[in-house]
């Protein structure tokens, strides 16, 4: 085994293009009780790690390695485990540690526990040939993905499922869904094998395409109306502006969740045009490893067909510039080839 990993690292924030990952070189860590020690064989490029290297999220550490849909083996496993074994295939999420003690943590809400520590923010990430985790954290890989296609499952996918339970659609209802990355193309399987119909909301006709590909009902502008009033949407885009016409889009009782971490700012909200007749905005905080079990199982059952730009690690500035620039289609992912 090499004595040392390869990763890039937040050095700089700012705008992408000008204020790249730098590679670094450490030591290899050893697996201390809990932990596992994978090694890296895929790694989803998730908008968050955009917001990470840009600084709309500051660094929580100096040089941290971003990266929080890693999919690998199981390289060593630290005193005490029991779940996982050499040899392994397993993913490991952003939720990476919770306390297990406040009282979101006893009431089965971990997703919004007071000291949370997060893969590829708090703990370096998997921008690296090798990563640790907290076994306890970590998800075995159904057989069905490709490595390439389990990553981005591991976020987008898990995070726009609790989105999309957040909104709290009734059985064939009428969803929204505005911007169409790797999160919303996910979510919308979910939504249509669940009966719904599905209107795609978003600016890049070749999402456009891809929505009406995968069975949406319509597909035109991010501020466009839709075609019928919407029981719920879910907004993915980091547009605080698009908050507007996707609560004017909804239907009486009808709910906007927000699923992203970061958001522009909202403008002024007209109470009756927006919000009166019981519409209802909700944001989304991180997931429960109960959402990220539920998830992939779906993904396993319905099939869920994972569009993918893989692009090799070396070139994870390039990556990160093509997702800023909305020229990924579907998720894009960091290969080891």
């Amino acid at each position: 085994m090499s004595k040392t990993i390869t990763a890039w690292a937040v050095s700089d924030p700012g705008p992408i293009d000008d204020h790249r990952l730098v590679r670094v070189t450490r030591d290899l860590p050893a697996a201390t009780p809990g932990q596992v020690l994978v090694k890296v064989s895929a790694c989803g490029v998730c908008r968050t790690d955009l917001h990470l290297a840009e600084g709309d999220l500051p660094p929580r550490h100096e040089l941290v390695v971003p990266g929080h849909e890693v999919v690998g083996s199981v390289e060593e496993v630290g005193p005490g485990c029991t779940r996982f074994q050499p040899g392994d295939r397993i993913g490991i999420p952003w939720l990476a540690e919770t306390c297990g003690r406040c009282r979101y943590c006893a009431a089965g809400r971990e997703n919004l526990c007071l000291a949370p520590r997060f893969t590829g923010w708090d703990l370096d990430g998997g921008y690296a040939d090798y990563v640790l985790c907290a076994e306890a954290f970590a998800y075995p890989i159904p057989a069905a993905f490709t490595d390439a296609e389990a990553a981005p499952l591991l976020c987008a996918g898990i995070i726009g499922y609790r989105a999309l339970l957040r909104t709290e659609l009734p059985r064939g209802g009428r969803l929204g869904i505005y911007g169409f990355g790797a999160s919303a193309h996910l979510a919308a399987q979910v939504a249509l094998a669940e009966g719904a119909r599905v209107h795609v909301l978003t600016r890049s006709e070749q999402a456009q395409r891809l929505a009406l590909e995968l069975g949406a009902s319509s597909a035109a502008g991010a501020s466009d109306p839709p075609p019928e009033p919407l029981d719920a949407a879910i907004l993915f885009a980091p547009v605080g502006d698009l908050v507007l016409p996707a609560l004017a889009a909804l239907d009486r009782g009808g709910t906007l969740a927000i699923a992203g971490i970061h958001l522009t700012d909202i403008p002024s909200l007209n109470y009756e045009r927006h919000l009166f007749e019981e519409r209802t905005l909700r944001s989304v905080t991180a997931n429960t490893r109960e959402d990220g079990v539920a998830f992939l199982e779906i993904a396993e059952r319905i099939a869920i067909r994972v569009e993918t730009t893989q692009y090799p690690m070396e070139e994870a500035n390039a990556a990160l510039s093509d997702l800023a620039h909305d020229r990924v289609n579907g998720a894009a992912v960091l290969v080891y080839r």
